[in-house]
């Protein structure tokens, strides 16, 4: 355990010496990889809409959780912009279903499976609020120590569970699939520098935004390049999220300025 910590901060880069308790660390891998594998398990119930919709309430159970759980508090206006943002996202990113054969979608294991990964996202959140503010860690310092455990959980998994040895067969049988496990991993690991500064930086619930709204931000580049025609229900959708973004942007700054100058008055005196 005491090289684990050393390769710690050692990757930190700046030398810093992370206490983080390691039930934080294991509960936030643990929690995160819950909440991925039950997303992807439902899509054998649900269509893929069906769940980029369900994921876009991210934000909410990462906001409330955060309250009860990770000691966090957030003004009356923070919940409106963010649920701003999550309503808009949902209408932008809805599509309405071929009513055909008049078998209504009942809620059933996939829905039941969204609703794991959400509250599962929210105890991410909670935990990884609980890091920052008990421990302040770098990014790559949490990105470390959370990959770490990530990956002895699900080394443990994939053997109990006989995936290994099917992985192994389908490489021999396809082995040009190792260039691109190759270039995911790489390109996964680029974008979790972000996410981690991010949490590390800014906290969970900033992360859940910009990691929500890219999908919207996604499709909306993508009908201004193909000249796609856009639903009203779509532009509203669009009016709400970038409403949400800018208010709370523009209150975030004008938050965030006064304990600057008050703490700066404090030093002088």
């Amino acid at each position: 355990m005491e090289c684990y910590k050393k390769k710690s901060r050692e990757f930190s880069g700046n030398h810093e010496v992370d206490n983080t308790r390691i039930m934080y660390y294991f509960a936030s891998a643990f929690t995160y990889l819950l909440g991925m594998v039950s997303s992807n398990m439902a899509l054998q119930w649900v269509n893929y809409p069906t769940q980029v919709v369900g994921k876009a309430a991210k934000p909410i159970p990462v906001m409330v959780l955060g309250v009860l759980l990770g000691r966090k508090s957030y003004p009356l206006k923070k919940y409106f912009f963010i649920l701003l943002i999550v309503i808009g996202v949902v209408l932008f990113m809805f599509k309405e279903q071929a009513k055909k054969g008049g078998n209504p979608q009942r809620f059933g294991i996939g829905e039941v499976l969204l609703l794991l990964s959400l509250t599962m996202d929210g105890l991410t959140g909670a935990v990884q609020e609980r890091i920052k503010a008990e421990y302040s860690p770098s990014g790559y310092s949490m990105m470390l120590n959370t990959n770490w455990w990530s990956s002895l959980i699900l080394s443990i998994g994939v053997v109990l569970s006989g995936e290994l040895f099917k992985f192994f067969a389908f490489v021999s049988q396809h082995p040009e699939i190792l260039l691109y496990i190759t270039g995911l991993a790489l390109c996964g690991a680029l974008g979790q520098l972000f996410i981690f500064f991010m949490v590390s930086k800014y906290g969970p619930l900033p992360c859940s935004v910009v990691t929500t709204t890219r999908k919207f931000f996604t499709v909306l580049a993508s009908v201004i390049v193909f000249g796609n025609v856009l639903m009203m229900r779509q532009w509203i959708g669009a009016i709400l999220v970038f409403s949400g973004l800018f208010l709370d942007i523009i209150y975030s700054k004008g938050k965030g300025q006064p304990p600057k100058r008050v703490a700066e008055r404090r030093q002088s005196h």
